[in-house]
């Protein structure tokens, strides 16, 4: 299937690894150049030349921390050059490790932490790049949070936490900007193979709740994300989409 969004571009947070890098494959291959940005600048590098050799896309970069100001205007400078961006992609880190049960989280600290990048780091994404994103008249905004919204997971409280206030955030900004002509969705996954999905202790209990019995791979967490920004998804705006294997039952 086409999408029909070659030659557009997309800015990726936290694309050089895991799901972030499987999204920048999947608009890769679409066609679509990319401004990546993330923390650290070799990875940033070694992924520039990755998707241009086995993609030939037009590759961006740009090393900051999203909850900085001065990162996130950086990063809006390179993403306004040449033809702007018209696709937002918002993939924030992980909560601090090991991940644990609301009452267990006493530590300030982990707080603190979370928040500055869970919550506060996409808030100022989402408030620099949008406006870039809308000029055109044609833009999608899509995050990437946690199945733990609709659902919470045993000792996912942090994540769960911030990741419903980036879901509300998204749901006031996708009321404002849909005269806009931008669409703005949610992508909640769960139990999807990461580089840190093998650390898990509980990697059998987990995918044993899971009604496929297996884990997601990230091209198909990648391919709903892709499907969300491309032409054929115009009349979706406002939504969240579960890939968890079936394990949050939505169906109504």
């Amino acid at each position: 299937m086409d999408l029909g969004i070659a030659g557009k571009r997309a800015v990726i947070i936290g694309g050089s690894r895991g799901l972030g890098y499987a999204v920048c494959e999947a608009l890769a291959s679409e066609g679509v150049d990319l401004v990546v940005f993330a923390r650290d600048r070799l990875r940033l590098d070694a992924c520039r030349q990755a998707l241009r050799r086995e993609h030939g896309t037009t590759v961006d970069v740009c090393a900051g921390d999203l909850s900085k100001d001065e990162d996130v205007s950086r990063l809006a400078d390179v993403a306004a050059q040449g033809q702007g961006a018209q696709i937002l992609i918002l993939n924030t880190p992980r909560p601090p490790s090991p991940m644990r049960d609301f009452l267990d989280e006493t530590e300030q600290a982990r707080w603190d932490a979370a928040y500055q990048h869970q919550l506060h780091g996409a808030l100022l994404v989402l408030r620099t790049l949008t406006p870039l994103v809308a000029r055109s008249g044609w833009g999608r905004v899509i995050a990437i949070t946690s199945a733990s919204v609709k659902q919470p997971m045993p000792r996912h409280a942090i994540s769960t936490i911030f990741r419903a206030g980036v879901q509300a955030a998204l749901k006031h900004l996708a009321m404002e900007v849909a005269e806009q002509g931008v669409t703005v969705n949610a992508v909640a996954p769960a139990t999807i193979v990461t580089p840190t999905f093998e650390t898990f202790h509980n990697l059998g209990e987990r995918i044993a709740k899971v009604p496929l019995k297996r884990a997601g791979k990230p091209g198909e967490l990648a391919a709903t994300v892709a499907f969300l920004a491309s032409e054929h998804a115009g009349f979706i705006s406002g939504q969240t989409i579960q890939v968890d294997g079936g394990a949050t039952l939505a169906l109504c």
